[in-house]
């Protein structure tokens, strides 16, 4: 409010906070999609339409997507332990090494978590028009949000160190990451519009709304349901004790499963 810190400096601050960190690829920070214009030849930073409803959660950018989840919770699937919108996470150590795979030490994190290597060329991190439509609008076991290196690192959209990526169904041969129109084909445009869009007069206005998705009141209980906003329990890592499940097989199960699909922040 006083505009004594960034957008950006204040949510890596939050992400501290939550127990999130550089250091750990499963609790990673993790930042927002804040544009849904990836298709303009200009980017217009004063039109609201720009950029992406920060008061709901990937899962609810469009009504028929959100209204799917709605459906979901409200069946309770047979295989699943208790109502949860979601069964898949919107940071993982998975989404963070897709995103960085072009750099090393990530590469060979990706390739590891693979099995030993990448994965099919069509499911590789390619496209951030792709992406965007993939977490927001089309995969319902995509909801991913984002991580710090997309509002300061442009290294990590090229592939500067030649890896063989693989080449996809329609024939095109994975390379660097392909840009937005308004970014004109070059990184350090890309990232500079991002981050003026980061710390725009709207994000600014609204960035509270997402704040309380990921790190506030909305995270979960009934807030979070009115929000479309839960996930598995076995994301909630402060609600589940495993000191008291004596069986080694499930504890090692749920253990794979956060390890696997991410786990929510603590709320701050």
């Amino acid at each position: 409010q006083k505009r004594e810190i960034s957008n950006f400096d204040y949510l890596m601050y939050l992400n501290t906070l939550a127990g999130r960190s550089y250091n750990d690829y499963m609790q990673y920070p993790v930042f927002p999609w804040v544009l849904a214009d990836y298709h303009s030849e200009t980017l217009n930073l004063t039109n609201p339409h720009t950029f992406r409803d920060l008061s709901k959660p990937m899962g609810a950018q469009t009504v028929e997507r959100k209204h799917k989840f709605i459906q979901r919770f409200n069946e309770v699937e047979k295989n699943l332990p208790a109502q949860c919108h979601y069964c898949t996470h919107y940071s993982s150590a998975i989404i963070v090494a897709s995103y960085l795979v072009r750099m090393e030490p990530f590469t060979q994190t990706f390739c590891s978590l693979q099995g030993g290597s990448f994965d099919v060329a069509d499911r590789m991190f390619h496209s951030v028009k792709s992406t965007w439509e993939s977490a927001s609008r089309d995969n319902m076991t995509d909801v991913r949000e984002l991580i710090p290196e997309f509002f300061y690192l442009p290294e990590f959209l090229t592939n500067a160190n030649n890896f063989e990526l693989g080449c996809m169904q329609d024939g095109t041969v994975l390379g660097d990451v392909q840009l937005p129109p308004w970014a004109d084909g070059d990184p350090h445009k890309f990232i500079l519009l991002h981050r003026q869009a980061l710390e725009s007069d709207y994000v600014s206005a609204h960035l509270h709304r997402w704040i309380d998705l990921i790190f506030g009141h909305k995270q979960h209980g009934s807030a979070a349901v009115e929000a479309v906003n839960t996930y598995h329990p076995y994301f909630y890592g402060d609600k589940i004790d495993l000191n008291n499940i004596k069986d080694p097989l499930i504890k090692s199960t749920i253990l794979g499963f956060i390890s696997n699909f991410g786990q929510i922040p603590k709320q701050v």
